[in-house]
């Protein structure tokens, strides 16, 4: 049986890709003493023990994966990267682009030291930075070297060694780094700092204002007006001024009518006023008789991810567009940066690329819509003809190439391909209808790409893992964890003390230029708040580039 097994998954190498990912999606979320071996580890050290079978597989298979996982990499945080070029952005990308020339020098200097081959260089980074996209960029740039093809296949098996064992300190050490040391060596508690900064951002203090209200549960309740002079005879908007309780719609007699801000109430009338259930509570109730009116109640609602392209929002907080006339009536439940729920806060930031989740009746969203930007309803369909030519476009444009000093350098098609997912990206905040690729599709592009690349580097390493890890194990831990910790530790200061960020937001700022999102959420657990995600967006546009790119610079700086 085990033979059959053994040599079906030889003649069938596919096989052993999809047993990797299965091993690998098994075991890397499982937690030991709070931290995980995450999906890509596991499924490189499954690749590595399947590989001792010696099974082949072919060189394509890896390539064609790895290009589109990197095209969904570009096209995901390219309009952050954009948008990141204003503002704040400035400041945010000058400070990421220290900490990222920190994160290549590091590992330079550790493998120098070291004595360490160019792959497990390319490995060392690769892990020690936890950037999984660089070692296909590395791959490439060390098979435009001019070298043998055993000496390539050389360095291209010391590079997942070096990636699999600096890789678990490269998350876990960074985690503990940022979230744990980091408010230590600059005197803050992290927990308070972050409830200083929502109350500068208006966190907190008093109603919530804006958008901003629909983070609580909102209700729609049916009231009697009555006589009260505080009510009848005025428009609507100046009845509970500063209050996000809105009337909706009207029965007046027989007939149902929609309101607006400039209705205004008569006595015997009955509306349907949503808000927050507390604010219907404590400010209608005590004013209002409370009535049941299926019909009147019965108002055709909307729940929709809208994803922001307009330029005017873009850099405006919550609390600006609650002033807005197509705001009445629309309530937020949630903001999702680069894939990161950021917090709700009436001076939080609203940026283009953003996805905001609305809620309210269906002719406000809809209103707020045509300001905001474009609905991102749940649809099943991938522009495959956009995704196809725009890999094929960046791939054309990355292939060529220039020589300095007889080694040939170019982005090669998959930093073409990246360069190309930033741009498209991008435009489609501009022009959204078209270029669609669904947020679920967008994640099964990154996760399926990068991993089944992970899986083939490890099937492929495999036979010689074992005897490389011997060599070289406790000495590449070592210069890992030495090369994980010099840049964040340093990021910390420069970051405080240079670019003067608020702590409640640095820590974010540094796991985003590092691109360690396991970092963001022990970070946020520590604070007690999702406050530090507020400075991760634009530094991991940056950080997810450049540290992919980087790649490429490490095989050439090491030769």
């Amino acid at each position: 049986m085990i033979d059959w097994v053994v040599g079906t998954l030889r003649g069938y190498p596919e096989l052993a890709i999809f047993l990797s990912l299965a091993i690998g999606f098994s075991i890397g979320p499982r937690k030991i003493a709070g931290f995980s071996l995450g999906n890509v580890t596991a499924t490189l050290l499954a690749a590595v023990v399947i590989g001792q079978l010696g099974i082949t597989i072919s060189p394509n298979v890896k390539a064609a994966f790895f290009i589109l996982f990197i095209f969904a990499i570009g096209y995901g945080v390219g309009p952050q990267f954009m948008s990141g070029l204003s503002k704040e952005g400035p400041k945010q990308i000058g400070f990421s682009l220290v900490v990222l020339a920190l994160c290549l020098i590091a590992p330079l200097i550790c493998a120098r030291l070291a004595g360490l081959d160019l792959g497990y260089t390319a490995g060392l980074y690769a892990g020690s930075q936890t950037i999984s996209a660089s070692i296909g960029v590395a791959s490439d740039q060390i098979a435009r070297l001019g070298l043998s093809p055993e000496q390539v296949k050389t360095y291209n098996d010391q590079i997942p060694i070096g990636y699999a064992v600096t890789y678990i300190f490269g998350t876990i050490g960074s985690a503990i780094v940022l979230a744990q040391l980091g408010p230590r060596l600059i005197g803050v508690d992290l927990a308070k700092a972050c409830k200083d900064y929502e109350a500068e951002l208006g966190g907190g203090t008093g109603p919530e204002v804006g958008l901003t209200s629909a983070y609580r549960a909102i209700e729609l309740r049916a009231y009697r007006v009555s006589n009260d002079r505080t009510v009848v005879g005025l428009p609507v908007r100046e009845i509970w001024p500063g209050l996000r309780v809105f009337v909706e719609r009207l029965r007046r007699g027989q007939t149902i009518i929609e309101a607006d801000a400039d209705t205004v109430l008569e006595a015997g009338d009955i509306v349907a006023i949503s808000g927050r259930r507390e604010l219907l509570v404590e400010t209608i109730n005590p004013i209002l008789e409370e009535v049941q009116d299926r019909e009147l109640l019965d108002l055709p609602a909307e729940f929709v991810d809208v994803f922001v392209t307009n330029r005017k929002i873009s850099g405006k907080t919550l609390q600006e567009l609650s002033d807005s006339e197509w705001s009445r009536g629309v309530y937020l439940r949630k903001i999702m940066r680069n894939m990161v729920e950021i917090p709700v806060l009436p001076g939080t930031q609203v940026l283009r690329g953003d996805i905001l989740t609305l809620v309210g009746s269906r002719r406000h969203v809809e209103l707020a819509i045509q300001h905001l930007g474009y609905a991102d309803r749940a649809v099943e369909t991938t522009d495959v003809a956009f995704l196809s030519a725009g890999i094929v476009l960046g791939g054309l444009v990355g292939a060529l190439s220039y020589k300095v000093g007889g080694i040939p350098i170019s982005l090669s098609t998959t930093g073409g391909a990246l360069l190309a997912g930033l741009v498209l990206g991008w435009l489609r905040t501009i022009r959204p209808v078209f270029g669609r690729i669904p947020g679920p599709a967008l994640w099964l592009m990154n996760t399926l790409g990068l991993n089944v690349f992970i899986a083939v580097v490890g099937i492929t390493a495999g036979p010689g893992f074992v005897a490389g890890l011997r060599e070289v194990g406790l000495t590449l831990f070592l210069w890992g964890a030495l090369a994980t910790a010099v840049p964040l530790i340093l990021a910390v200061y420069i970051g405080r003390y240079v670019f003067k960020f608020h702590p409640a937001i640095l820590f974010g700022a540094c796991a985003g230029a590092r691109t360690t999102t396991a970092a963001l959420g022990m970070i946020q657990e520590a604070a007690k708040s999702k406050t530090p995600a507020l400075g991760y967006g634009m530094p991991y546009a940056v950080g997810n580039t450049v540290l992919t790119i980087y790649g490429m610079f490490i095989v050439l700086l090491s030769t």
